[in-house]
């Protein structure tokens, strides 16, 4: 009793002393390009049609357009792919649900019986013992004291890839979004491209029907009619293509929400109004940005999940101790429950991997892997701000270009004014007034093609500066020094 006594306090010093956790506590190294003051300033390629404003969650609405703010909507209810990240997110809780029961006080049950006869040489006998029902049943349950943090950082690792998975199922949010307003703009500048060729046709085909009678008149040469033809039948050969991506664009739509190509809605055809931002485009800063991007933030947790690995691995350098008791009984089924038969047993459970090479190997895999995640992560960063700011320079460029083009548009509209004011006084013909509505149309083409890129450099932004989520709490940001 007195050795029992010993044991016991003995263990209970053991507990109280050794009870650690080993591996690095997880925080950003100073060395991390989330650290450097230049990733949290400004963007360089920001210009005046941008504001340092906080990017609102829905960024979408600032277009003011009732249809892609519906349409934004529908998709982030249905979508396959958010499907599928909310469904990973699902499985991410469940494990670490898991491995949480590391904590909890585990136990088994278990009861078997047989009708059964010894062997009789198996015990030097050559009368053959008796049959007799038999019987084994019992209850054991143990506790794993986790003196080392083994189990606390496999829990540590765990919460860490869940909020990875929080991270992931925003990312997935905030391409569908983007996805989706890129489809619509499509669509609508499509309608407008559209509606403009065949504005462009409908003076083709009246200037060619001028040219013939200038040559039944003989006032213009045979050819001229078959250069107009080929002109207008050039023209015409562009219509098939661009209603092609048109309808492409309105597959996108459906398959966007979960719907089938063929459930497209053909009423979007009839947009002509492209996208247009009533207020200057709100960009935030580099400090902004890396805390609102999902794919940093999943890159940060899990470089801390694999900080947390190096604790598990490294706790296999000590025993693992467990305090466990059973009882049951075992025996003849004519003694069941009876003093002959009961038995019990507690005491701790040791185990102990005297492998120490191969624990240090594991070691040192734990560690390349997070030297590895760090690496990804900065190249997140790097990526993050570099998205940000070719973005912002493609969007100021092409905005000078469509300030050069509303230019050219709008001195082919004097021209067309002025020409149409000679032809009601006599001065110029039919011909002069058509080829100047004509350029002033393709003028109108151009500014129209620039407008798109606009919409598309907008949308590019947006996307990455990694808006079209909304933080429910589920999620963590980088934890910068």
């Amino acid at each position: 009793m007195v050795n029992r006594h010993s044991f016991l306090a003995g263990l209970g010093c053991l507990v109280l002393s050794a009870c650690a956790t080993v591996g690095p506590d997880y925080h950003l190294p100073d060395q991390a390009v989330v650290n450097t003051p230049s990733a949290h300033g400004p963007f360089v390629s920001a210009g005046p049609t941008t504001t340092d404003e906080a990017l609102p969650d829905q960024w979408w609405k600032l277009f003011d357009d009732p249809v892609l703010i519906e349409l934004i909507t529908q998709a982030l209810h249905a979508n396959t792919d958010l499907r599928v990240a909310e469904a990973n997110l699902q499985r991410s809780d469940v494990l670490l649900a898991e491995a949480r029961t590391g904590r909890q006080i585990g136990g088994t049950a278990s009861f078997e019986t047989s009708f059964a006869q010894s062997s009789a040489e198996a015990v030097m006998q050559h009368v053959p013992p008796p049959e007799h029902q038999i019987y084994n049943g019992g209850v054991s349950v143990s506790y794993d004291l986790d003196l080392f943090g083994r189990i606390r950082r496999g829990i540590e690792a765990s919460r860490a890839d869940n909020e990875a998975a929080v991270a992931a199922r925003d990312l997935v949010r905030v391409n569908v979004a983007a996805q989706m307003a890129q489809a619509y703009a499509d669509v609508c500048n499509a309608g407008h491209e559209i509606a403009d060729l065949r504005q462009l046709v409908v003076l083709l085909e009246e200037n060619l029907r001028f040219t013939r009678l200038a040559i039944a008149h003989d006032r213009a040469p045979a050819f001229e009619q078959d250069r107009q033809q080929g002109l207008l039948n050039s023209t015409l050969s562009h219509l098939p293509r661009m209603e092609a991506g048109q309808r492409n664009a309105g597959f996108r739509i459906a398959t966007l929400m979960g719907l089938p190509p063929a459930e497209y809605d053909h009423n979007l055809l009839s947009c002509k109004t492209q996208l247009a931002l009533r207020h200057l485009l709100p960009v935030g800063d580099g400090q902004a940005l890396l805390r609102r991007r999902p794919d940093v933030r999943a890159a940060e947790r899990r470089l801390a999940a694999a900080t947390a690995r190096i604790g598990v691995a490294a706790a296999a350098l000590y025993p693992n101790i467990k305090l466990g008791f059973s009882a049951g009984s075992t025996g003849a089924a004519a003694d069941l429950l009876s003093p002959l038969t009961n038995r019990f047993g507690l005491g701790p459970m040791i185990s102990w991997n005297l492998q120490r090479s191969t624990v240090r190997a594991r070691i040192a895999q734990a560690e390349a892997q997070t030297r590895a995640n760090l690496a990804t992560f900065d190249g997140v960063v790097l990526t993050a701000l570099r998205e940000v700011e070719s973005a912002l320079n493609n969007y100021a460029a092409d905005l000078a270009v469509l300030e050069d083009l509303k230019a050219t548009r709008e001195n082919a509209s004097k021209v067309a004014k002025r020409t149409s004011a000679l032809q009601r006084g006599g001065k110029v013909g039919g011909l002069a007034v058509l080829d100047a509505q004509r350029s002033f149309v393709i003028a109108e083409q151009a500014v129209t093609v620039a407008q798109t890129d606009i919409n598309r450099d907008q949308i590019a932004i947006f996307l990455a500066l990694g808006g079209g989520w909304s933080n429910t709490g589920r999620s963590a940001a980088p934890q910068q020094q």
